[in-house]
């Protein structure tokens, strides 16, 4: 086979372009609708803030030449058009340096974002487009071979991904190793899903069944991805399956339908006909030579680069989702190698009481995706990124993971911001702000089906103590 061109992986690099413009468009329509709350000019953690601490070659980003809101807005948007564009198809007939133009526009945007961030695009599922990103601009557009050099440094990307969270966990949680740490994954999970009730009420010996088939998945088939097909494309057909699963019982963000978008272009057009009622070309374009050149030397790049998240693999003191270069390129993956077994969850509470008392009425503010009313069924919200329920999720964890966006949050509260409160699910003081809030600790679990037929609650939760005490804008 040609190393530079892999006609029997036509459908593969469709479906894998298509998947990731679907992805860009949702991480781009995420970064519009919540970056002023978050890291705008009055955000809790603002980005003119941020950048006068760090240099463009340490985080490079558009906006280290201009930062404004209108700026950022475009940015976003503008990123969200073109996503929605190759989702349609538009990109197809592009002439090849504009094809790559396009995906390269859309890489610089994303990472220009994510660059500047901060905690609230600390999670893994960011690097992870970045780096799918920049692979994907010289995959070529539809009438062209696809590059094998390209599809095969997405399988090492698929490889890091599956492989470094399966040592992440094997070598972590003793849950893990004995097979039980899904006793409590579906109920304490940072954003559980309208299945993950059920899911959490299987019996245990089918979930130490899960756990062992996860351990296949993420040590055992990855190394697969490298041998001839089909066995190549059965093991991401499996992986796609795993992924599949993860997505009906939890709210990971993108992560998983983009590791299912990595899988697909593993998969060759032979699979893929079994599979699908799709007829490949009968002729591609051959690709040019300066394009073949180009292609060499990014995968030279991705040769080097790994050197860092291979190191990380191999070494005991494992760390996940790690970047290693400013641009992102190659990176290191995990998740999840520790897991908790209680649940926590902070409440904020305002009230309009000028001096609060033992009698003072606290009313709730509830979160879109994060748990609250205890009779409320979790929400489905991945793909979509709820940025911060996340980080409450984080905070509830560990005080000092609230960091310095928790107060500000607070303070926003109390001012009544509207920016802020379009990040939640409901307002309990839509006139005007409240005079105090006050955030408090609950431990949450799931209801038996017991409790859940009697009480029709999802949770049941008890109070912990105080996390916050009560603050006004005075105080």
């Amino acid at each position: 086979m040609d190393w530079f061109g892999a006609e029997s992986y036509w459908v593969s690099s469709v479906v894998f372009q298509r998947g990731l413009a679907l992805i860009y468009l949702v991480a781009f329509l995420g970064a519009a609708l919540q970056f002023r709350a978050l890291i705008g000019s009055r955000g809790l953690t603002p980005v003119p803030r941020y950048l006068e601490r760090v240099s463009f070659r340490s985080s490079p980003s558009l906006f280290h030449l201009h930062y404004s809101d209108r700026f950022f807005a475009v940015v976003a948007w503008t990123g969200a058009a073109v996503s929605a564009a190759l989702l349609l198809g538009l990109g197809d007939g592009l002439p090849l340096w504009a094809h790559m133009v396009v995906w390269a526009l859309l890489w610089a945007l994303y990472l220009s974002i994510v660059n500047v961030g901060q905690v609230w695009y600390g999670f893994g599922w960011e690097t992870l487009l970045c780096e799918v990103g920049f692979l994907a601009i010289f995959l070529g557009p539809a009438m062209m071979e696809p590059p094998l050099l390209i599809l095969l440094a997405l399988r090492w990307l698929l490889f890091r991904v599956e492989f470094g969270a399966g040592l992440i966990k094997i070598r972590g949680d003793p849950c893990w190793r004995d097979l039980t740490c899904l006793y409590y994954h579906h109920e304490t999970q940072p954003m559980p899903n309208p299945l993950s009730w059920y899911s959490h009420h299987l019996p245990k010996p089918l979930h130490r069944v899960e756990v062992a088939a996860n351990h296949v998945t993420q040590l055992v088939l990855p190394v697969l991805l490298f041998l001839p097909q089909p066995v190549a494309g059965i093991a991401a057909i499996v992986m796609i399956v795993t992924q599949l699963w993860l997505v009906a019982s939890g709210n990971f963000s993108w992560l998983n339908v983009l590791t299912i978008v990595i899988a697909s272009s593993a998969i060759s057009d032979g699979l893929w006909t079994a599979l699908l009622p799709v007829t490949p070309p009968a002729e591609l374009e051959q690709a040019p030579l300066w394009f073949r050149v180009v292609v060499l030397l990014v995968a030279a790049v991705v040769v080097v680069l790994s050197y860092g998240p291979v190191t990380n693999m191999v070494s005991r003191r494992q760390v996940m989702n790690r970047s290693f270069d400013p641009l992102r390129l190659v990176n290191t993956y995990g998740a999840f190698g520790s897991i908790t077994r209680r649940r926590d969850e902070i409440v904020l509470e305002g009230t309009g009481d000028a001096a609060p008392g033992a009698d003072t009425e606290w009313f709730e503010y509830e979160f879109k995706g994060k748990p609250g009313d205890v009779t409320r069924r979790p929400p489905q919200v991945a793909p979509y990124h709820l940025r911060l329920d996340w980080l409450m999720w984080f905070a509830a964890l560990s005080p000092s993971m609230a960091g310095p966006w928790f107060r500000p949050l607070v303070a926003k509260l109390l001012e009544g911001d509207r920016d802020t409160l379009k990040l939640l699910r409901h307002n309990p003081f839509p006139e005007q702000p409240p005079t105090h809030v006050r955030a408090r600790l609950y431990r949450y679990r799931f209801t038996t089906p017991g409790e859940r037929r009697e009480t029709g609650a999802w949770w049941h939760r008890e109070l912990i103590g105080e996390f916050l005490p009560p603050v006004s804008l005075g105080g």
